[in-house]
């Protein structure tokens, strides 16, 4: 065979094989979706994994039907020898084990190259976690921001972020709940708000004082700026709407701002976003005495292990009681 044929023959291999791979990552997303409950996060960050996974074994002319376990190794080491972390290799592994179990439950493979792998050996890192001082700065520096002589857009926005501060750091929200929470999260006599989280499971969770306080500066802030509007805009269904196409704020442009409200509250902007802020809330609850169990009710932790990230701090704490309380410790 020529050398263009063969060539040619090699390229159509590799696009079959990929227009098969996305047929069955399509088909796999969808079971997700309909009998997992996966939100969009979850989907989006599952696609880019078996995306990555489908283009390395193209380069070799093969697909999620015809790759054995030698083929999956071989990808955790390409993995390993691009730099990726021991988590993000984990992640990789995670999808494909879930994307092989799917193929042998679906009958459109027999065997699972998957079964047999083992992951990179990773231990479990303590959550950074802000201290209940350095979220007073920023909650004071948010605060002083909604107070300055600005046009009535960037109050708007100052009231806006001191509102998502003030409730995430109430409620322990993971972020894409937080931006996506129903104008009818901030009704005048709220005191608990209905959460949609994973797997679309709902969930109650308390406002504090301050968060309804906050929300409701908020929505007066637009309500005057709606009014004062020559083209009055349809409502919102939205706490925090936006004109992008989820209709919402996005978990990106809070994370931004975030960041800089860091910096002008003298944190280092790194070590602060919307997750360290729900670390924050899980681990000053446990500090303060909270039982384990309710923090993980409260952040929507469907399993008691993954709330046990958090043990160091209960363990901390007997360990400051022990010392200040028993009736040994002074003669220690």
């Amino acid at each position: 065979m020529p050398a263009a044929a063969k060539t040619s023959a090699k390229t159509s291999a590799k696009t079959s094989a990929k227009t098969s791979d996305a047929k069955l990552t399509a088909l796999f997303l969808d079971m997700l979706a309909a009998e997992q409950g996966a939100g969009a996060n979850t989907l989006d960050a599952y696609r880019r994994d078996l995306t990555d996974f489908s283009d390395y074994l193209a380069r070799s002319g093969a697909s999620f039907t015809g790759a054995d376990t030698e083929a999956l190794r071989g990808y955790l080491a390409d993995l390993d020898t691009r730099g990726f972390k021991s988590s993000s290799v984990a992640r990789r592994l995670s999808a494909m084990r879930h994307l092989y179990r799917f193929l042998l439950n679906e009958r459109i493979r027999d065997d699972d190259p998957a079964a047999i792998l083992s992951g990179p050996k990773r231990g479990r890192g303590l959550p950074k976690v802000l201290s209940i001082a350095d979220v007073d700065r920023m909650l004071a520096r948010a605060k002083e921001l909604t107070q300055t002589d600005a046009s009535p857009a960037q109050r708007l926005r100052a009231l806006r972020l001191y509102c998502l501060l003030e409730v995430l750091y109430a409620t322990g929200l993971r972020v894409s709940e937080l931006v996506s929470l129903p104008l009818s999260a901030a009704r005048r006599d709220a005191r608990m708000i209905v959460v949609r989280g994973k797997g679309n499971k709902e969930r109650l969770v308390p406002l504090n004082d301050a968060s309804r306080q906050a929300m409701a500066d908020y929505l007066a802030a637009m309500a005057v700026m709606q009014s004062d509007a020559k083209k009055k805009a349809a409502p919102s269904k939205w706490l925090f709407p936006s004109f992008g196409e989820s209709g919402h704020l996005t978990r990106q442009h809070f994370a931004r701002d975030l960041k800089e409200l860091a910096s002008a509250s003298g944190l280092a902007p790194r070590l602060v976003s919307p997750h360290v802020l729900r670390h924050a809330f899980a681990s000053h609850l446990l500090h303060n005495g909270a039982d384990l169990r309710i923090v993980q009710t409260l952040l929507g932790h469907t399993d008691i292990s993954t709330t046990q990230i958090y043990t160091h701090v209960v363990e901390e704490r007997l360990k400051s009681l022990v010392r200040d309380l028993h009736p040994l410790a002074e003669k220690a």
